[in-house]
């Protein structure tokens, strides 16, 4: 059934979060800075929006003129279990006809054409919106006969008619979801988790540079608020609260913006040392008298994205949060460890002969063979687990690393 997982996602309360109006108004504005008209004509489609909670729905049909929107299309997910509990403006979920004996509640779509000052009251707001979506005048309110699954197809018969998809889809299909977007060529700019970088379906989209990180938000606390019910791990709770959101909020340190439209921040030059003012001045490199060099790939060992030499010529290994970072113009993404797509970068050597070893010296029962493709060290940091074999050589996996080179190394 298509919408088997969707369904089970939505029934797991922990996978909906709702996104702040100010980090939608913050990183809309970093697009705007670089390019002011990126809006200007395009429909845009939020279509994991129920429009009676929606920030999304309720930043894009604001701004609407002063974006020069040709059209604002927004679809729900059946009822959302926070309906009328931020906006509270249109009223009640539709129902349509009885079928088959019952009634069927549904999901709405809202397709907003117009907007203006209704009421006579001197400026536009939302309850503009209410009044005009209750006349029916230019805007469309209806409900959808399916659930509002964005893989529906009334969902894609949406998305074909749309030119921007802007939301923050269920992150527990975030792979469908870029894979749907992709190939209908659409323009996006979504929420997601940091970890999904690391996707096999995602990474080689990064790599191509068809997809990259938003403008802001991105490696810092991001809150959402959460339905009423769901169990929110205390310190998420209390981090939310410092920030000035008390009650049904929770704070997530590991999501960000993913989107393929340009924006001025990733065109922005990282700064950097050369290799030996790292080595005498970078935290991360104290004790060593240069970098490491991996031992299954032709490449050095990076520990920080302020670590990144300026006059290295060769491939170098760094953390996934480079690519907050990452500058097309100044870097080159070869692939990445454990990901099948590092063909410009092969490993060099297998670890199946090894076993895994915990710092206490129990074994793990693992064989070596779990780190092949992992960016690997020789010797032993007394932190984490390594790898032995029969001769006693012990090595160990960096974290999940990133291949860059530069594009032209600079002193």
């Amino acid at each position: 059934m298509a919408n088997k997982n969707l369904t089970n996602a939505k029934r797991v309360k922990n996978d909906e979060f709702y996104t702040q109006y100010s980090d939608i108004e913050k990183e809309i504005a970093a697009y705007l800075e670089y390019n002011p008209k990126v809006f200007r004509g395009k429909v845009v489609y939020c279509n994991c929006d129920d429009p009676y909670e929606s920030n999304f729905f309720r930043y894009f049909v604001l701004n609407f003129n002063k974006l020069g929107l040709k059209q604002l299309i927004t679809t729900s997910y059946k009822p959302s279990p926070v309906a009328n509990t931020q906006l509270g403006l249109f009223g009640n979920d539709k129902t349509l006809t009885k079928s088959k004996g019952r009634p069927k509640i549904t999901a709405n779509k809202f397709i907003i054409n117009e907007v203006h000052d209704i009421d006579g009251d001197g400026e536009f707001n939302l309850k503009d919106i209410a009044e005009q979506l209750k006349a029916n005048k230019h805007n469309e309110w209806a409900p959808l006969e399916g659930d509002g699954d964005f893989r529906s197809d009334e969902s894609i018969d949406l998305l074909k008619q749309s030119d921007i998809v802007i939301t923050n889809p269920p992150f527990s299909l975030f792979r469908e979801y870029i894979k749907q977007l992709v190939k209908y060529g659409k323009k996006f700019l979504i929420i997601g988790n940091m970890n999904a970088i690391t996707y096999k379906e995602i990474f080689p989209l990064i790599k191509e540079n068809r997809m990259w990180l938003g403008a802001t938000g991105n490696g810092v606390d991001m809150v959402f608020a959460v339905p009423k019910g769901v169990v929110v791990d205390e310190r998420y709770k209390q981090k939310a609260a410092r920030l000035g959101y008390v009650g049904n909020y929770t704070r997530l340190g590991n999501s960000c913006w993913f989107t393929n439209i340009d924006h001025g921040r990733r065109h922005q030059p990282l700064e950097q040392m050369t290799m030996a003012e790292n080595v005498r001045f970078n935290k991360k490199l104290k004790g060593k008298t240069t970098y490491e060099k991996y031992d299954n790939y032709d490449a050095i060992e990076v520990p920080s994205v302020a670590a990144i030499p300026s006059d290295y010529k060769g491939v170098m290994g760094v953390p996934i949060s480079f690519l907050d970072k990452y500058n097309p113009d100044q870097f080159k993404i070869l692939g990445a460890t454990q990901r099948g797509c590092h063909d410009e970068v092969p490993d060099t050597k297998k670890y199946d002969d090894y076993w895994e070893v915990r710092q206490n010296g129990e074994k793990t029962g693992s064989s070596g063979g779990k780190t092949n493709e992992n960016a690997n060290l020789v010797g032993n940091d007394g932190k984490k687990n390594y790898f032995i074999n029969k001769d006693g050589r012990i090595v160990q996996s960096a974290y999940q690393r990133i291949f860059i080179k530069h594009k032209k190394v600079t002193k």
